[in-house]
C-alpha cells in the first residue's frame, strides 16, 4: 500500500511540476536536450557505451554540490581499480552540463530518470549497475526497491539530512521506515545525521560515521587559478589590489556585498568586487542592482579569455558562467560563500578553505551543520550575524593582512586535518559491489 500511495502520488506531483520545467527550458537554452533520459530512453551514442563490457557504479548526484563529491569518490575508486566505469546521473540543467564538463572516458552521464515502476526498472535493466551510489541525502524509493529486486546493492555516501529535511521525512516516516532498510549500507558525516536516520527507521547496525567527503576535494587546478588571475590582470586588477569573491550569491546577498564595495572602495585604491551568483540566469537582476548603483561592470559571458583589453578598469566583475568559481577563489583575499546571508542553507566553504583563502559566511548554514561546527570550534572562518556585521567584518580583513593570513591558515589545516571520508566510503562501496 505505501509503494502504490507513493507511486500515485509521485506522476500527480511531476504533472504539476511540469510547467516549471517547461519554463525552465525556455529560459535556460539546453534544458530540453537529452529530456528522453529521464524517460530511461537513451540514443545510440549511449545505448551502445551502456551495452559495452563491464558493469558500471551507477552514481546519482543531484546537483552541483553533489557533483564535487561524486568526482572525488570516483578518482578514489580510479586508484583503486582503473577498470571500474561510471554512470553519473544528475537532476539538474546546470549539474548537467557542469558534469559534461568534467567527465572523462570510460565514463557518461545522464540526466536522472523518473523515479516511476515505468521507467525506473528499465532504466536499471539499460544501465546494469553493479552498485548503485547515493550522495548525501539522495533517497528515490523506486530506484532502491528495484535495485534489491534486481541484486543491487545501494550506498548512501556523505549522508547527511539537515534539521529542515528531517522536519520533513518525519512527516512522512511511514515511508522512510519501509524504504531506509532496502538500503544496504550508510556512510553519514556525523553522529547527528546518524541519529536522525536512526529516527527515521535506518537499522543502526548499517550506519557508519565516515566524516565529510567535502573535505576531500583536491586543490584548485593552477589552470583555473591561473585562467581567472589572467582575466583579472587583464581587466586592470594589480599586485596588491584587494579583491573580494561573493561565491554562490543569491538574492539580496549581491546588494549587501555592493553596498560595502561602494562605502570601501574610496579607502582601498585598486578594490575589486567579484560576483558569482549560484544562478547564472539572474544576470539581468544583478546587472541592473550593480547599475542602479552607478558601479561599471563587466559581465564574463561577454568578455573571453582572448577580448582585448577594455577601455577603463570596471567596479565589478560579474561571473555570469557556470564552473569558473572555483579559480575566482583561489584568487581573491577575501571570500565570502553565498546563501548564507540573505537565504537559509548555506553553501560550500571548504573550496576556499582548502587553498588557504580567508572566508566569510552569515548565519545560515544549516545545510553544512557539521562542517560549520569544526568551522566554528578551529576559529577557522569569520561567521556575521547580519548585514552590518558582514561589512565591518569584511573591511576588517582588507586592513588587517595579518588577520587574513591567519584565518587562510587556519581553514587550510582544518581542511587537511578532516580530511580522508572518501578513502572510507569507497572502501564500503567496493566491498557491497556484485560481481561482474
Amino acid at each position: 500500500m505505501i509503494w502504490w500511495l507513493y507511486n500515485l502520488l509521485f506522476p500527480i506531483a511531476f504533472a504539476c511540476l511540469l510547467p516549471h520545467f517547461i519554463l525552465r527550458m525556455l529560459r535556460r537554452g539546453g534544458y530540453g536536450r537529452h529530456f528522453a533520459q529521464r524517460f530511461g530512453r537513451y540514443e545510440a551514442a549511449e545505448a551502445a557505451w551502456l551495452a559495452g563490457p563491464g558493469r558500471p557504479i551507477w552514481i546519482q548526484a543531484v546537483s552541483v554540490g553533489e557533483l564535487a563529491v561524486a568526482f572525488s569518490f570516483m578518482d578514489e575508486v580510479r586508484r583503486r581499480d582503473p577498470s571500474i566505469r561510471f554512470v553519473l546521473t544528475t537532476n539538474t540543467s546546470t549539474g548537467h552540463a557542469l558534469a559534461l564538463k568534467k567527465i572523462q572516458a570510460p565514463d557518461v552521464t545522464l540526466y536522472f530518470p523518473m523515479d516511476v515502476p515505468w521507467v525506473m526498472p528499465r532504466a536499471l535493466r539499460r544501465i546494469r549497475p553493479s552498485a548503485v551510489v547515493l550522495v548525501e541525502n539522495e533517497m528515490w524509493p523506486n530506484l532502491i526497491r528495484y535495485a534489491r529486486q534486481q541484486g543491487v546493492p545501494t550506498v548512501m555516501i556523505n549522508g547527511r539530512i539537515s534539521e529542515h529535511s528531517f522536519r520533513g521525512y518525519r512527516r512522512i516516516r511511514f515511508i522512510t521506515r519501509r524504504l531506509l532498510p532496502e538500503i544496504h549500507w550508510f556512510c553519514v558525516q556525523s553522529a547527528e545525521d546518524r541519529d536522525r536516520l536512526l529516527a527515521l527507521g535506518a537499522p543502526e547496525d548499517r550506519i557508519e560515521i565516515a566524516g565529510s567527503a567535502k573535505y576531500d576535494i583536491g586543490p584548485t587546478p593552477p589552470t583555473a587559478e591561473a585562467r581567472a588571475c589572467a582575466l583579472l590582470a587583464k581587466i586592470g586588477v594589480k599586485p596588491g589590489h584587494p579583491v573580494l569573491v561573493g561565491g554562490s550569491t543569491w538574492a539580496g546577498e549581491e546588494d549587501v556585498l555592493l553596498d560595502l564595495f561602494r562605502e570601501a572602495k574610496a579607502a582601498h585604491p585598486g578594490f575589486m568586487l567579484v560576483l558569482v551568483p549560484r544562478h547564472a540566469e539572474r544576470r539581468e537582476e544583478v546587472l541592473e542592482a550593480i547599475r542602479r548603483r552607478g558601479l561599471s561592470v563587466l559581465q564574463r559571458s561577454q568578455f573571453p579569455d582572448d577580448a582585448a583589453s577594455p577601455d577603463r578598469r570596471p567596479d565589478v566583475l560579474l561571473v555570469d558562467t557556470t564552473g569558473e568559481l572555483r579559480g575566482f577563489y583561489a584568487a581573491a583575499d577575501v571570500a565570502f560563500v553565498g546563501k548564507s546571508l540573505t537565504q537559509t542553507g548555506g553553501q560550500n566553504p571548504i573550496e576556499p578553505a582548502r587553498d588557504g583563502k580567508p572566508v566569510v559566511v552569515g548565519p545560515h548554514m544549516e545545510n553544512f551543520a557539521a562542517i560549520a561546527q569544526d568551522f566554528r570550534e578551529a576559529h577557522a572562518w569569520a561567521q556575521a550575524q547580519d548585514a552590518d556585521e558582514l561589512k565591518a567584518i569584511v573591511l576588517l580583513l582588507l586592513d588587517n593582512a595579518a588577520e587574513r593570513s591567519r584565518l587562510g591558515r587556519a581553514a587550510a589545516e582544518l581542511v587537511a586535518r578532516q580530511a580522508g571520508a572518501t578513502r572510507r566510503m569507497v572502501a564500503r562501496v567496493l566491498s557491497a559491489r556484485v560481481a561482474e
